[in-house]
């Protein structure tokens, strides 16, 4: 068993696989874990303190971490929203699934390229993973926010059992419900309820109704994403607090809503404890993207900083895509372990048909593998590199990314310059290695193509109406002109 990847303090229990999936209340306890998927908006890799943060407060991650395995080296497998939460729920890469942007997107009708044409929804065709657990005998929740399409997109049409989605703003009434069931009594949100509270009782419920089946949970939460509303009282603590730490943004609005997440976690570990669930519960905590310093188009508040990762959300460096990832399973993940192996949203798909013993029932192709080697510390991965593909402006141009062992290469489609990078050495991606390495960003550059091929990427191309006065300008993504009947 490889031990670079790996610090443990607990000694593992041996791995139990159950291949009997029917459910009773005497049997609940036995067999595949339930799982739940905590992923939260926007939050950036060093936000929570086990990841190097001394101004937020989080004691429940923390705690979390100390009682699972924390991953250093885990990634989203885009910068934006809309299609990690694609590659979460399918297990493929955005760019295999043409949905590459946050939906409906934006561009700028007069830069260098004009940005290909994408989904823009999650296609019907695909298998989530509540589909894929539905074969388990799993009954599954979506609860928050969705942003994979419109009213005939909803979780609904792609497994889910149950479901409310949520967004827009942080407190009731303000938050709207872009897709829901018909509420009652104490599902309804109450007076100036804050949406993270909402959606955590929410969760609570399923749970509870579901206590002796077999369940998957998926909480997505809106926080910490702008705008940047948190409880008043939070807010003041924060502004009273001291020292602030040099190096960072220290938004108090922002450190609050971080507290919230923080606060939602801690009801969830203790919802499974009283329900007696947690030692049958594989639970993952996650982060779309990376944090967001500003919005892209330079207005607003400045929110946060990645140190010490360069840059944000809507890029390809380290701060737009490097994630916090923690996974709490007792007697499976040893209790404060960490790994250090690079792992990608796509993984989580195989993950969870992997840990629900349907590896041989659920046969359908995807991009990502199982970490349960990782998790359990049997064994190491076999893959050689991770992929990005990212053809539209955002904070930065149009670009792609690969990473292999120690090092990432970025390429950028509107001039074709690569950045090469150590990530082991150079965390901060400071040092461009390109000009110093050349034979090793040939060879990248030569993977990272071979890849687009191989999932039918498409790219961007020359615009004919490119105009410099005019090329920072933005505008909506144009939506498709419906058929006439």
């Amino acid at each position: 068993m490889p031990t670079s990847s790996f610090r443990a303090i607990a000694i593992l229990l041996p791995l139990y696989v159950c291949h009997a999936f029917g459910l009773t209340a005497a049997n609940a306890a036995d067999g595949p874990p339930n799982i739940v998927f905590f992923l939260v908006d926007d939050m950036g890799w060093s936000d929570p303190n086990c990841y190097g943060n001394s101004f937020h407060e989080t004691p429940n991650i923390n705690r979390l971490a100390k009682q699972g395995m924390r991953f250093t080296n885990a990634y989203a497998a885009c910068p934006v929203c809309s299609p990690t939460r694609a590659s979460i729920m399918t297990g493929k890469y955005p760019a295999t699934l043409n949905l590459t942007d946050f939906i409906p997107g934006h561009w700028r009708p007069w830069e260098k390229l004009v940005v290909p044409k994408m989904n823009l929804a999650l296609p019907h065709a695909e298998i989530t993973f509540a589909e894929a657990l539905a074969q388990g005998g799993y009954v599954s929740g979506s609860f928050g926010k969705w942003h994979l399409g419109g009213s005939t997109h909803n979780p609904d049409s792609q497994g889910f059992d149950e479901f409310v989605v949520t967004g827009g703003r942080h407190f009731a009434p303000n938050f709207r419900f872009t897709a829901q069931p018909q509420l009652k009594g104490d599902d309804r949100p109450r007076e100036r309820e804050y949406l993270g509270e909402f959606l955590t009782r929410r969760a609570e419920r399923f749970m509870s109704d579901h206590r002796d089946e077999r369940f998957v949970l998926y909480l997505s939460h809106y926080a910490v994403h702008i705008p940047l509303e948190a409880k008043q009282k939070l807010v003041e603590k924060y502004e009273k607090k001291q020292p602030k730490p040099a190096g960072r943004i220290n938004n108090p609005t922002y450190a609050a809503m971080v507290e919230h997440i923080d606060q939602s976690l801690g009801r969830i570990v203790q919802t499974l404890d009283e329900l007696k669930l947690a030692d049958n519960t594989l639970l993952i905590f996650f982060s779309d993207n990376g944090g967001l310093l500003k919005r892209f188009d330079g207005k607003g508040t400045e929110v946060m900083l990645n140190t010490p990762l360069r840059a944000e959300k809507g890029t390809l460096y380290e701060g737009g895509i490097r994630e916090p990832l923690i996974a709490r399973w007792p007697g499976k993940i040893a209790a404060g372990s960490e790994c250090t192996e690079v792992v990608s949203s796509v993984d989580f798909v195989p993950t969870m048909i992997d840990v629900a013993g349907l590896k041989k029932k659920v046969t359908h192709n995807v991009d990502g593998v199982s970490l349960l080697p990782l998790l359990t510390q049997s064994s190491s991965i076999d893959r050689d590199a991770i992929f990005w593909h990212y053809p539209h402006y955002h904070h930065t141009s149009p670009a792609g990314a690969v990473r292999s062992g120690d090092y990432k290469l970025i390429e950028y489609f509107d001039d074709g310059r690569l950045e090469l990078y150590n990530l082991t050495k150079d965390i901060g991606e400071t040092k461009n290695l390109a000009d110093k390495m050349p034979e090793k960003a040939k060879t990248m550059h030569a993977k990272l193509v071979t890849w687009r091929k191989s999932v039918g990427a498409r790219m961007p191309t020359k615009n004919a109406d490119y105009d410099p006065e005019k090329s920072h300008l933005w505008k909506r993504r144009p939506r498709p002109t419906p058929k006439k009947k």
